[in-house]
């Protein structure tokens, strides 16, 4: 028996060198693995932070987003209110002016028998110029009547001391001095 249990125990530490080798190997292998998953694992940590601050920077700005909705809705509503207040306001506005304009496209009215016109004289005839004097026209004033006929403000007004020369009337007379 002592030479069959020495025959096979020979080989008993071979194959255990053999198993502790192999062993080892794997041992080696799971180690340089084990490093590249922790590697991996170590870049893929970095980019969910990454990937955790950009979600953070889109809810703040959905929720900037969601307040500037807000605001630009409630401003919207204020603009709106303020033309429901000016519109009627506007309307009105504009009829009066229709209305002025409609006015002074009007002719004056004709000076009607037995009243005295803006010369002071009775009847409905215009105001006719004799000789040295002049007829009040739309848009005269003493200045264009002294300029049109030729002579100075100063010779006009001191022939005609009782004038309104700031209400001049349309058809009154004025006297001309002489040149």
């Amino acid at each position: 028996m002592d030479t069959i249990s020495r025959e096979n125990n020979s080989m008993l530490p071979v194959g255990a060198i053999i198993v502790g080798v192999i062993a080892l190997l794997l041992g080696g292998y799971s180690a340089i693995t084990l490093s590249k998953v922790n590697k991996t694992v170590a870049e893929q940590e970095a980019k969910l932070a990454k990937i955790d601050t950009v979600e953070a920077a889109v809810n703040q700005a959905a929720a900037s987003s969601d307040r500037l909705a807000k605001q630009y809705n409630d401003l919207r509503a204020q603009t709106q209110a303020g033309f429901d207040q000016v519109g009627p306001l506007l309307g009105k506005l504009q009829e009066s002016v229709t209305k002025l304009e409609e006015a002074a496209k009007k002719p004056a009215p004709a000076p009607v028998a037995g009243k005295k016109g803006a010369d002071g004289k009775k009847g409905g005839e215009p105001a006719v110029a004799g000789p040295g004097e002049y007829v009040v026209k739309p848009g005269d004033s003493g200045m264009k009547i002294a300029n049109a006929n030729g002579v100075s403000i100063g010779a006009l007004q001191a022939v005609n001391p009782g004038v309104n020369w700031n209400g001049l009337k349309v058809g009154q007379k004025i006297k001309l001095p002489k040149k």
